[in-house]
């Protein structure tokens, strides 16, 4: 049976709203593939990110660690406020080491990451400083320290210097204290069987001496008593000693004496008169006398018998 007009002409209409719909979905799923690579490409790029934050900040806290520890290799004392930050940086290092080692950062947990990693930077170049701060003050007082090791030994020099200059001068003036003699006069003498004493002049009739002297005017000297040390030479060069233990100190010297006694000084031009007797005979010729006190010499003079 033939068809009818209407039914030749709806026949091309439904053919026509087919091939609509078949470029509706076609151009759906074109969109969709679009969008799934589109997304994909951004997650690839995001790991990529991710990535490439995590190798830079394992090369900055590679630095970190090193200026640290290069902080660390100079000779300053660290305060006790220094090395419990010290403590906690090295900590930290290790904390966001194992962090990027595990590889399962967010992105929420590597933007934390990178804000303790700041602050971790911060600190670093604080505490350098600080050990540079430490090293200046160091420098000071070392500078300070070797000034004062100089003072000091210059004052000690000064002082050895002093001490040495005292010395010569207290010696100076124990030897300008020391007595000394003015004029020395030696009378030989004869005593008689009546006990009376008269002056000879040959050896043979010469039993004592008798010395008179006067003592120059000293005001440094000490008044008071003195020792008196006397030496008497005979003609042949020998010391007249009774006595091998009468030694005595003078002009750095140990010597015997040949008399001691002792003169009361009061600074005034008092004569003095000393008597000694020899146990011995005299001899024939000339005789040196020597006077002695305060460690120093008096003074000397001769006298010949015949």
């Amino acid at each position: 049976m033939e068809k009818t007009y209407q039914e030749q002409v709806q026949a091309p209409k439904r053919d026509s709203n087919k091939i609509y719909f078949l470029v509706a979905v076609i151009v759906a799923l074109l969109g969709t593939n679009a969008y799934l690579f589109f997304k994909d490409k951004k997650s690839g790029d995001r790991i990529v990110t991710l990535n490439d934050e995590r190798s830079r900040m394992e090369v900055e806290i590679d630095k970190i660690e090193a200026e640290l520890d290069k902080a660390n290799e100079s000779n300053v004392q660290l305060t006790a406020d220094m090395k419990e930050e010290q403590e906690l940086a090295r900590e930290k290092i290790s904390e966001l080491r194992e962090q990027l080692r595990a590889g399962k950062l967010t992105q929420r947990e590597l933007a934390k990451a990178q804000s303790e990693l700041k602050n971790l930077r911060f600190f670093v170049t604080k505490y350098t400083a600080d050990i540079a701060e430490l090293e200046k003050k160091n420098q000071e007082l070392t500078v300070e320290r070797d000034s004062l090791r100089t003072s000091v030994s210059n004052i000690s020099q000064k002082a050895t210097q002093l001490e040495a200059q005292n010395t010569e001068l207290s010696g100076k003036v124990k030897v300008a204290a020391a007595l000394k003699t003015g004029t020395i006069s030696v009378v030989p003498l004869r005593i008689r069987n009546s006990g009376k004493e008269t002056d000879v002049t040959k050896a043979s009739s010469a039993k004592k001496l008798r010395f008179t002297f006067n003592i120059v005017n000293n005001s440094l000297a000490q008044t008071g008593m003195h020792d008196v040390y006397i030496r008497i030479i005979d003609p042949s060069g020998n010391l007249i000693t009774s006595d091998n233990s009468s030694i005595f100190s003078a002009d750095g010297e140990d010597l015997q004496y040949t008399y001691r006694t002792a003169i009361e000084f009061d600074n005034t031009d008092k004569i003095y008169n000393i008597d000694w007797t020899n146990p011995s005979a005299f001899s024939k010729g000339t005789y040196t006398v020597m006077f002695y006190s305060d460690g120093y010499g008096m003074g000397k003079t001769t006298f010949s018998l015949r």
